[in-house]
């Protein structure tokens, strides 16, 4: 079962030796601290992915309390105001009328229960999407510090202007700057794949899908980048 299934901890500690891998080539830029960024994120919502498997037993608790109430009024209705009393058995009319209301009450309670019961899912289903909107933004971080890295400006025709940034010229740094980016992106989808582990609903699947596909086109734009860049051959 082992590969079946995500390890939350062997995911934040893929974030964490990656972090130091910047940490060691590129200690003053800015990508070290999203990095350190994306480790202590990771850890938060791999605790939160877990926390979501659990029942919410105070609301399923509630539920049950609210079936048990709803079957004694029905007991107590039937007991006290018997159907020969309310639907007037001598009056077929009546009893009609009476049975139909019976059954509209019958159908309304078991929608309301039903409507109970998909609560938990409802409530876990926000839980997720607050989480995955703080990766998101992260996503979109990532893909900031990466824009800036052109290939182009290797081309010994290259002029900057006034207001260039500031360029990594050698190809070998550029190219694993580039990397780095991509692995950080790739680790934000399996960090949104442990939410759809743990939450089995078809929004928060489709939700979880939606990160993924935005990390792997980010990641795409940034190989594109480096497929342009020569010696990629370079050490970890």
């Amino acid at each position: 079962m082992r590969y079946r299934t995500l390890d939350p901890r062997l995911i934040v500690e893929t974030a964490e030796r990656l972090e130091g891998r910047i940490a060691d080539r590129f200690p003053d830029a800015g990508l070290r601290g999203v990095a350190a960024e994306l480790v202590s994120l990771s850890r938060d919502l791999a605790k939160a992915a877990k926390a979501l498997e659990e029942p919410i037993w105070w609301l399923r608790g509630l539920i049950v309390a609210a079936f048990v109430a709803g079957v004694l009024i029905f007991v107590f209705v039937g007991t006290i105001l018997p159907l020969d009393r309310i639907s007037g058995t001598d009056d077929a009319v009546q009893s009609v009328q009476g049975i139909e209301a019976s059954i509209n009450t019958v159908i309304l309670a078991v929608l309301g229960f039903l409507a109970l019961i998909r609560t938990e899912e409802r409530i876990k289903r926000k839980k997720v999407f607050r989480q995955l909107h703080g990766l998101r933004s992260l996503i979109h971080v990532i893909d900031m510090h990466q824009l800036t890295k052109d290939p182009a400006t290797l081309s010994a025709s290259f002029k900057p202007t006034a207001h260039s940034p500031a360029r990594l010229t050698n190809a070998a740094d550029l190219a694993r700057y580039l990397d780095y980016c991509s692995e950080m992106l790739s680790i934000t989808g399996k960090v949104a794949a442990l939410f759809a582990q743990s939450v089995n609903d078809d929004v928060v699947i489709d939700g979880v899908n939606d990160i993924e596909n935005l990390s792997s086109n980010l990641s795409r734009k940034i190989w594109q980048k480096i497929t342009l860049i020569d010696g990629r051959q370079l050490p970890r």
